[in-house]
């Protein structure tokens, strides 16, 4: 994980350095008449070394929340805002003279921002980003004053670019000098560990994310104030790149703070990066000045409040920044021009002063132990002296995914709230004008587009998989129809074909309302009343819309939005009382038709696994998880549990089950039936994710399996196995050796969560063990143990151990034996009674190491390799 770090870190500094190099060579060898570099070269380089250190940053911020990833994205942010204005510029999209308006705002922006970054850099001693975010912001402050005055700026700008250069050389002259040396080498300085006094990682949320959001909303309220206080002449085209640069990365914090499991933060932001695209959709559209609808904007500034309100759980400070917000919406909706009026300007200015000093406290707290006080408790202790509410714990546990591996938090909150403002847009009401000159174009298609598919995306990764449908489905939707209606495209195509299409959304969302009966109320009437808006679509397309109809049902839709919005927000939140969402309006038997749940226990606490052992002595069958994919097991000594987990498995004859101990000292019993060498060789590779298969003997009998012995391994051989999980080694000493099978229905993929084996299995299970996803889903590695007597060893399945790892293993315990010496850990104190002392087999060992070298021969498969199924977690 270190080097993994290390290389990210590398990565982002190079990518800087090639920037810097870049904006230097072109900066010197560039004059007022003429530029070295041809602008849209210029700018298509900056985006792509802007996208490398975008990478970098977000890799890196994915392990540890520190200042390096956040200098690392703004900077890419920078980058890829001014290169695309070059790329506009170079196309002749803005004349060569337009080049100062629409550069300067965002240059001043990141100034600040990296000034800021900079300053807190220097407090925590971090020589190396200090200096290259002085560097950089610098070099925005001359490229500014070059801008103004032709004859200024341009070498003081190159200078800067140059010390950026040589103190990301020197850092990776240091960084490669360690490397080389394995650190016993370096230079001073050149190091961006962390350091005493400084955090090593965040107990909640994403703090990364949260610096480089406040960047962006820095961005954007530079871009907007400018005209207000004539540094440019208005809001134009050429801003566009910033303005939806600030959205994109947004966008991306927004999925970094799903990633962090903070849901409210990842709605903020999903909020703020629609007004960013809206911003630049008016820019786009300056000759028209687009004005916005007043209901509209009301509704949004909504949405803000109550999100404000629920985020000061968190912090009081951030709750308060979030209604500058509520006062910006509150703004549009009061001026019609919107983006354009000064009224709408002056919030943005107080919005860019205010954001300034969010990054300076986020990212001082981010780095430094001794913290700036946000009111972290205040939410909290006023909560607590109600006695009505009781607050939900903040944990991982709120966010378990339902089925799978999931990294990301619950999205519902941000899709309701989306889909309140795609429905409330498209109450507006155009009229005779140009459907281009009304503001909703970016909330249908953005709000209801392109948020909900990415609210999809991550319900699916959760395995929601209703939810994941209907998002994706209401997305699609919105954007075809957004487009179609309110992108000037929908004049004369009204008619058959476009009936068809939306008959064929009609057919979808049926089956999704079909659907929402069996979950509970609220979603019932969410699809309902979608199908009713979708009915409105149909008809305005064939020319039979009844008057007020579609306003109507829209205005259904976004109650209802909201009232989901509100009760997963509120719900979340708090654990008692809660808003109700309605039961399942149908229910089957079985399955997921109301039917009792077996235990779910957490596999953390000692308590959980006393009790599925209790289960397992009395005959139950559990799913449990170990150190590759979660497994079904039942108590070898119970011979009736044994049968019952290969009925419920359905087990194919080529298919068998394997045998799972804690250690070999539960092989006692059978130790004199079993070879030396063999018990050496699992003595030595156990407790891993070795499998072995060894001869099947009368020894299985001892062990109490009876005639279940039978669906275990098949005639010829077993597969036996030690894993390497602490849970699993637990139970298996409180319940002694477990046949083994895979939680899953024969044939379908591995259960690599612990929602999956229930929904898999269902009732059949009497109790899982719950750790969440597995660590590995590769599967573990199977030996052929059969011929081990004459030094050969085979492999059935190279799994997560390698093959070079176990020969080693093998190598090692044939040289103790042909040295006379057998492995300590076999010399028992106790003997059992009515066995006899088993004669040294050593003699009978070969020189063979398995390994075909020398005069070995090479290691052979064994013949009853069909016998083992490879897919089985052996």
């Amino acid at each position: 994980m270190a080097e993994r770090r290390s290389m990210h870190v590398s990565g982002g500094i190079l990518g800087i350095f090639g920037g810097c190099l870049l904006l230097l060579v072109n900066n010197y060898a560039s004059d007022p008449r003429r530029d070295f570099i041809p602008l849209t070269a210029l700018g298509i380089l900056l985006i792509i070394i802007a996208a490398l250190i975008a990478y970098a940053g977000v890799l890196h911020s994915l392990t540890h929340a520190q200042l390096f990833s956040t200098l690392c994205l703004t900077v890419s942010a920078l980058w890829c805002g001014s290169g695309l204005v070059y790329i506009l510029v170079g196309q002749n999209v803005l004349r060569p003279e337009d080049l100062r308006s629409s550069l300067v705002p965002g240059l001043a922006a990141f100034t600040l921002a990296l000034f800021i970054i900079s300053s807190v850099a220097l407090f925590v001693k971090k020589t190396v980003l200090f200096l290259i975010g002085t560097g950089i912001s610098l070099a925005c402050a001359h490229q500014i004053a070059g801008l103004t005055a032709a004859n200024f700026g341009q070498s003081a700008t190159a200078a800067c670019h140059l010390l950026v250069c040589l103190v990301c050389a020197y850092y990776g002259l240091g960084h490669v000098l360690s490397r080389l040396t394995q650190g016993k080498v370096e230079a001073p300085k050149a190091d961006l560990k962390q350091t005493a006094g400084l955090k090593t990682e965040q107990p909640q949320g994403c703090t990364v994310a949260l610096s480089v959001g406040l960047v962006m909303n820095l961005l954007s309220a530079a871009v907007l104030v400018c005209p207000l206080l004539g540094v440019v002449p208005s809001l134009y085209v050429g801003h566009v790149p910033w303005l939806w640069t600030a959205g994109v990365f947004q966008l991306g914090m927004c999925i970094l703070f799903y990633r962090a499991m903070d849901t409210l933060a990842a709605t903020f932001y999903g909020f703020t990066a629609l007004l960013k695209f809206a911003e630049g959709y008016s820019a786009l559209l300056s000759s028209i000045q687009p004005f916005s609808p007043v209901p509209f904007p009301v509704v949004f500034s909504v949405l803000f409040f109550i999100l404000a309100l629920f985020s000061c759980q968190k912090n009081i400070l951030e709750g308060l920044y979030q209604l500058f917000f509520v006062a910006y919406c509150i703004s549009i909706a009061a001026q019609r021009q919107g983006f354009f009026q000064g009224g709408l300007q002056g919030v943005q200015g107080a919005i860019f002063v205010v954001s300034a000093c969010m990054l300076l406290i986020t990212t001082f707290n981010m780095v430094s132990s001794s913290t700036i006080p946000t009111g972290q408790n205040v939410f909290k202790a006023i909560v607590n002296r109600i006695q009505s509410l009781t607050l939900r714990a903040q944990d991982k546990e709120l966010h378990t995914p339902h089925l799978g591996y999931s990294k990301y938090a619950d999205a519902e909150v941000l899709g309701h709230a989306c889909s309140v403002l795609a429905a409330f847009a498209m109450t507006a009401t155009i009229g005779n004008r140009d459907p281009l000159s009304v503001l909703i174009l970016p909330w249908v298609v953005m709000a209801g587009g392109a948020l909900q598919l990415l609210c999809g995306s991550v319900a699916f990764a959760r395995g929601k998989t209703f939810e994941s449908t209907v998002f994706i489905l209401y997305g699609m939707m919105w954007t075809v129809w957004g487009l179609t209606r309110y992108g000037g495209l929908y004049g004369e195509t009204r008619g058959f074909h476009v009936a068809v299409g939306i008959i064929s959304f009609m057919l979808f969302n049926g089956l999704v309302t079909v659907a929402a009966l069996f979950l509970n109320v609220t979603w019932f009437l969410y699809a309902l009343s979608f199908e009713l808006i979708l009915i409105s679509f149909l008809l305005d397309a064939v020319n039979a819309l009844p008057y007020g109809y579609d306003i109507g049902v829209t205005i259904i839709f976004g109650l209802v939005s909201f009232y989901c919005f509100l009760a997963h927000i509120f719900n979340s939140t708090f654990q008692s009382p809660q808003i109700p969402l309605g039961r399942a309006l149908v229910k089957l038997g079985g399955v997921g038709g109301g039917a009792d749940v077996c235990p779910h226990l957490p596999a953390r606490k000692a308590t959980s696994v006393h009790q599925i052992a209790e289960i397992m002595k009395n005959g139950g069958i559990c799913g449990m998880p170990t150190d590759t994919v979660y497994v079904l097991v039942a108590a070898c000594n119970r011979p009736d549990a044994v049968v019952k987990a290969y009925q419920v498995k359905k087990q194919a004859e080529d298919r068998p089950m394997s045998m799972w101990i804690s250690s070999i000292k539960q092989l006692e019993p059978a130790r004199h039936l079993l070879s030396p060498l063999l018990l050496d060789f699992m003595e030595a590779a156990w407790p891993s994710s070795i499998s072995m298969v060894i001869p099947r003997g009368p020894w299985l009998g001892i062990l109490g399996l009876e005639d279940a012995a039978k669906h275990i391994g098949t005639p010829q051989s077993i597969a036996i196995r030690n894993p390497d999980c602490s849970v699993a080694t637990h139970l298996i000493n409180l319940v002694g050796p477990i046949a083994v099978t895979s939680a899953n229905p024969t044939g379908e993929a591995d259960t690599t969560h612990h929602n999956q084996v229930y929904a898999k299995l269902g009732d059949k299970v009497d109790g899982v063990l719950c750790d969440g996803p597995s660590p590995e889903n590769i599967a573990s590695t199977v030996v052929d143990c059969t011929k081990i007597e004459t030094g050969h060893i085979g492999f059935f399945r190279v799994g997560l151990i390698p093959k070079s790892k176990v020969f080693q293993i093998f190598e090692e315990v044939q040289n103790r034996h042909r040295q006379g010496q057998a492995n300590p850990a076999f010399e028992y104190d106790t003997v059992i009674p009515g066995t006899e002392t088993v004669p040294s087999q050593e003699e009978e060992v070969t020189t063979e190491s398995g390994r075909g070298t020398g005069n070995s021969t090479p290691s052979t498969i064994s013949s009853l390799e069909s016998s083992v199924n490879t897919n089985e977690p052996l």
